[in-house]
């Protein structure tokens, strides 16, 4: 006899490279504004500390998935995102101890119905229409931190072949440690937590047929169409 009224969602996991396993995803984390080009792109502040959003697990898009142009939008963008996952938790966390948290990393991108969350922001209110939709986080398959380290290298996105979002990772203004730290504050950290760790400079809009790519040196690749 089941334990539950009604039959029990999936729970969402990513492709690991190189192995056959899967890695469960818990929580979707999400940086907002986190290099300086991108905040005054945005309108935003270099000296702000770094702020959170989330996705539902969900709504992640694993490799070879396509993405479907949401609803209610005229005004869908991309956001290229280096992608922390973790493998262990705590709360309350030094920058020192943050990295030892750190299971591997994945090439994300962050889809935003940019018209509903500038109409969010406007009026105070939470930006989950915005950011929060079905299939809003196509992903790479995570590295393993064990095979390629902690990344530091270009970071970048083409749509249809042209480069439109290009930077380095140490650009960021809060690094992945300090990241890590400061969201085990806010929240207790576990494993199969995701974090996506903000964009470069360079957003911008997609429309249907866009064949968007990604890069991240030393972390892989992400590629979906717009359908």
């Amino acid at each position: 006899m089941s334990a539950y009224v009604l039959p029990a969602p999936i729970s969402p996991a990513l492709p690991v490279v190189g192995a056959s396993a899967l890695f469960p995803v818990r929580r979707v984390y999400c940086v907002g504004r986190n290099y300086a080009a991108h905040r005054r792109e945005m309108g935003g502040d270099d000296r702000d500390p770094p702020f959170f959003f989330m996705k539902p697990a969900d709504a992640l898009v694993p490799p070879g998935g396509t993405v479907a142009y949401p609803s209610q939008t005229q005004d869908l963008q991309h956001e290229i995102e280096l992608v922390i996952a973790l493998g262990a938790g705590g709360a309350d966390l030094t920058a020192d101890q943050a990295l030892d948290l750190v299971w591997g990393y994945a090439a994300g991108v962050d889809l935003t119905r940019r018209d509903l969350q500038g109409a969010a922001k406007a009026k105070g209110r939470p930006w989950e229409a915005g950011k929060a939709f079905d299939a809003s986080a196509p992903i790479s398959a995570i590295r393993p931190v064990a095979d390629g380290g902690h990344p530091s290298g270009a970071i970048q996105l083409s749509v249809n072949g042209v480069i439109r979002q290009q930077a380095s990772l140490t650009d960021m203004l809060w690094g992945m440690a300090e990241i890590i730290a400061q969201a085990s504050r806010l929240w207790r950290l576990e494993a199969g937590d995701l974090i996506f760790t903000g964009t470069p400079e360079g957003v911008g809009p997609l429309v249907v047929g866009d064949r968007v790519s990604g890069a991240i040196d030393g972390v892989g690749e992400v590629a979906f169409q717009i359908i």
